[in-house]
């Protein structure tokens, strides 16, 4: 049951790689395309803004697929997993700094094409990057009490 479990989030994991891609692949296309914009600027930095972004995201998702390859091993309360949830807090703040640092960016853009959803979305992929970090040290501290404890209790017997 657990192996099956594990397999079910690991293909999750990677299903959630493909919109990003998608997302890049779209994109890069739009650079070659000629632009209909009069501030061609600001396709360019939300581009790069969104190939910033992926490269953390990407790193996060493999993180989690080890973290989940530690629990088919049984490894899953060891320095390892520790190390994997530092590093998805680490790519979701940045994640976060990323679309908060795109923001002006969008501000132009929505009052250049009247459409304030684009801020808007920009918030919400920010402001749930920086929930995915909370959550990441949040269970980063727990499992690290939960390794000491474990430790503690070995060395009582």
């Amino acid at each position: 049951m657990k192996r099956a479990s594990t397999l079910f989030l690991k293909i999750s994991v990677f299903v959630m790689g493909l919109p990003a891609l998608a997302i890049c692949v779209v994109s890069a296309v739009s650079l070659f395309q000629e632009p209909i914009d009069p501030f061609p600027g600001k396709l360019y930095a939300i581009v790069i803004g969104f190939f910033a972004a992926t490269i953390p995201y990407y790193v996060a998702l493999y993180q989690a697929f080890k973290l989940l390859s530690y629990i088919d091993k049984n490894i899953a309360f060891s320095e390892l997993s520790v190390q994997a949830l530092k590093k998805i807090k680490y790519c979701g703040i940045s994640i976060g700094i990323i679309f908060v640092a795109m923001e002006p960016v969008l501000y132009i853009m929505a009052q250049h094409m009247d459409a304030p959803g684009i801020i808007l979305l920009g918030l919400i992929v920010a402001f749930a990057s920086f929930v995915i970090a909370v959550f990441g040290a949040v269970l980063e501290r727990l499992l690290q009490d939960a390794i000491n404890l474990k430790s503690e209790n070995e060395l009582t017997v």
